[in-house]
């Protein structure tokens, strides 16, 4: 299905035929990325004395129990109420259904911005020059989310072991640099925007929500980050309309599902 649609003044076409998933999916007791080490996501036949949830084994359906940690077993969402006090849902922030986001693509790498801890020099980092090169000339409208593919990318971040191989992460400099650019929703391939050992700072996550001591923010409520998604390198740099999907959980976090479109000029 074809469509032209309008945003900010300006047309574009787009193929809703032609999306792109840049989830990660879970694969349940299989591989899949992890961090800090937690349990991998499972799934198992539910049981009882006169029940069993699996076909093979003469059950008349298929009937699982799933265990998962959203925020470490794959592609996740996650609201304000991640960091704050106040138990926010990602179900009550998400609200925007189709939302215009530029893809630019980076390399991570030694920088002189400032981070709390203090950076140390085996630290990859994405830096405000990094993504001020790429975006400062993208007009607003097609900043409402900004999604980042960090290089090397291959298919090792599907099931990746952050705790053998430490990810990159944003320097504050370029999280006030991406704040200042009006980004609502921000989608990386990597585990956190912040180092995963900060000593519980998570600097990066309260520059982006805008948040003090922790302190709920109601001008960022509707703000979201994802993380671990997986971009193909066949997917071109540029404008895009996202379809953030994510299954109605009220919980900080959920699993989520990112859809992308091509933008096209007319």
């Amino acid at each position: 299905m074809k469509a032209s649609i309008t945003i900010s003044s300006r047309e574009f076409k787009i193929d809703f035929s032609q999306a792109h998933d840049i989830s990660i999916p879970i694969k349940f007791n299989g591989e899949q990325p992890n961090t800090y080490g937690v349990d991998i996501a499972t799934a198992k036949p539910y049981r009882d004395d006169n029940f069993v949830g699996d076909t093979r084994e003469g059950g008349p359906c298929n009937f699982e129990t799933y265990s998962i940690t959203p925020h470490c077993n794959g592609t996740h969402t996650e609201s304000i109420g991640h960091i704050t006090k106040e138990r926010v849902s990602i179900l009550s922030s998400l609200k925007d259904v189709m939302i215009p986001s530029t893809l630019i693509s980076l390399a991570p790498k030694s920088s002189f911005d400032s981070y709390k801890p203090t950076l140390n020099k085996e630290d990859l980092v994405i830096s405000k020059q990094d993504i001020y090169e790429l975006i400062d000339n993208t007009p607003s409208y097609l900043l409402e989310a900004l999604i980042i593919r960090t290089h090397p990318n291959n298919d090792i971040k599907k099931s990746q072991n952050y705790m053998k191989s430490l990810p990159s992460f944003f320097s504050i400099d370029a999280m006030k640099y991406i704040k200042s650019k009006g980004v609502k929703h921000l989608l990386v391939d990597i585990p956190s925007v912040d180092r995963l050992f900060d000593e519980g700072n998570l600097s990066a996550h309260n520059i982006f929500w805008d948040t003090i001591d922790k302190k709920f923010n109601p001008l960022t409520k509707n703000h979201t980050i994802t993380e671990m998604i997986f971009v193909d390198n066949t997917i071109a740099d540029g404008s895009y309309l996202l379809n953030l999907q994510i299954p109605a959980f009220i919980a900080d976090a959920a699993p989520s599902r990112p859809i992308i479109f091509k933008l096209y000029d007319i």
